[in-house]
């Protein structure tokens, strides 16, 4: 297990190297208001999987993180035309997801716990589908010890692969709030890897 929480970090600076949160003009958003599909599939394309990890990480399904993706997406198209520009595209985007992710959970009641234990079997389990196991069970794990704000900043760190300043720019948190609730969330999970190894 304490090789569950190396590979975690192992696949963190692979992750890190490989993705950065794409660079989003701002012009996307009146060009997307001006029914232009190719911004918009541009737009999907480029923010797809952050937007997944996001929603997932409050959501802690996948099926209900998908049809939540569906409607953001959705709701950005025909809300792009409100779009203030500030320099912060993936924290509108980010609020967007937020206030459909609270009215899913609002609709539900609660949120079905079995389906947290079905995530380390399901095939749907994220975007990126690699099939590894042990992904998956650390995820698994990350989902259901850490609080939201934990679990959104590991799943969009680990996950999508976004650099920490990135993250604090888009949930509008102070960097050293961001890195300190990542080693945080990191030292509880290697905890809850070691207590389950023993």
């Amino acid at each position: 297990m304490l090789q569950l929480s190396n590979l975690l970090i192992e696949n963190t600076k692979q992750k890190k190297q490989k993705r950065r949160l794409p660079s989003i003009n701002e012009d996307i958003f009146s060009r997307i208001a001006n029914d232009d599909k190719a911004a918009f599939e541009e737009f999907y394309r480029a923010t797809e999987q952050t937007v997944y990890a996001y929603i997932l990480s409050i959501l802690k399904n996948p099926q209900d993180s998908q049809d939540v993706m569906q409607d953001t997406y959705l709701k950005i198209r025909s809300a792009a035309h409100l779009y203030q520009p500030q320099g912060k595209p993936m924290a509108w985007v980010f609020t967007i997801a937020r206030n459909l992710c609270l009215m899913k959970i609002r609709s539900n009641s609660r949120i079905n716990q079995s389906a947290i234990e079905d995530l380390e079997n399901s095939l749907d389990y994220s975007t990126t589908h690699n099939g590894q196991v042990e992904d998956r069970m650390v995820l698994n794990c990350a989902l259901s010890i850490l609080s939201e704000e934990e679990r959104t900043i590991v799943i969009l760190h680990a996950v999508s692969g976004l650099k920490h300043h990135e993250i604090a720019k888009n949930l509008d948190l102070p960097l050293s709030t961001v890195l300190s609730k990542y080693n945080r969330a990191l030292k509880k999970l290697k905890k809850t890897l070691l207590e389950k190894e023993s």
